[in-house]
């Protein structure tokens, strides 16, 4: 079974730069390193739930790479919250179920990293068929290599964890159903929607959640670049807190007071 939300991916043009305003908003960054294909690096903000925030920046051109058309995308300025990665269990098992439900999830596929002391890293992903949908990611090596913890979860601003994020779908029925194939459960009931927004589905996951609003699509602005996938992060907080959106990177940031 899938265990929760892992982490969720933050496309950045410039690291270090990206680094420093998460940092100023309150975080705890942490360098990740280097993938193994060479073509991006990130840095790391962990929770004290276990979850994280996977900063990742290009170091070069990368055609091939699933991620690089919306690097080059000039309508959200190659910013932004571009994906996210559910916890399996056991990643083969997991994908296997989710294909006897009738969702077509390709994979496990190798992945991973070099981190700055020259630990390596290695996992597998499973990659879905449409864009409203989170990737896998299962750990080969321990999880304890690849996600900081201990003084890495202590925030300035007081976060403790992602309390939901927020996955704008095109058809609120058809992605629900991808959903219950993925996890192998139902959603809970109408939820908290974004704004514009015509119908929420909310899965819960762990100790997050998993939000899906569907758009009214004469409300969509074709500028700002938004379409099927993650749209929105809230967190999870033990004081109040705003976040300053200019340093955001262009990503969505709230807290539960």
């Amino acid at each position: 079974m899938i265990k929760g939300i892992d982490h969720v991916v933050i496309l950045v043009k410039d690291l270090a730069e990206a680094t420093a305003d998460y940092t100023e908003l309150g975080f705890t960054v942490l360098p990740g390193g280097e993938h193994v294909d060479g073509a991006s690096h990130n840095a790391l903000i962990a929770f004290a739930d276990g979850s994280y925030i996977e900063l990742l920046a290009f170091k070069k051109q990368a055609p091939g790479h699933r991620w690089w058309p919306k690097a080059t995308n000039e309508a959200r300025g190659g910013e932004g919250l571009i994906d996210f990665a559910l916890l399996p269990t056991e990643i083969e098992n997991d994908i296997s179920a989710a294909r006897e439900r009738g969702l077509a999830y390709q994979g496990p596929f190798p992945g991973g990293r070099l981190r700055p002391d020259g630990q390596e890293i290695k996992w597998q992903s499973g990659q879905p068929g449409t864009p409203d949908l989170p990737f896998l990611c299962g750990d080969i090596t321990p999880r304890s290599l690849r996600v900081p913890s201990g003084p890495a979860w202590l925030h300035a601003n007081g976060v403790t964890g992602i309390e939901a994020v927020s996955v704008l779908v095109d058809n609120l029925a058809e992605s629900a159903g991808r959903y219950q194939a993925l996890l192998g459960i139902s959603p809970d009931s109408a939820g908290h929607a974004e704004p514009s927004a015509t119908a929420s589905k909310v899965f819960s996951l762990g100790p997050g959640k998993i939000i899906l609003t569907e758009l009214d699509t004469s409300a969509q602005d074709a500028k700002t670049g938004k379409g099927a996938g993650p749209s929105a992060l809230r967190f999870k907080v033990i004081q109040p807190v705003s976040f300053e959106q200019s340093r955001t990177h262009s990503v969505d940031l709230s807290a539960s007071s």
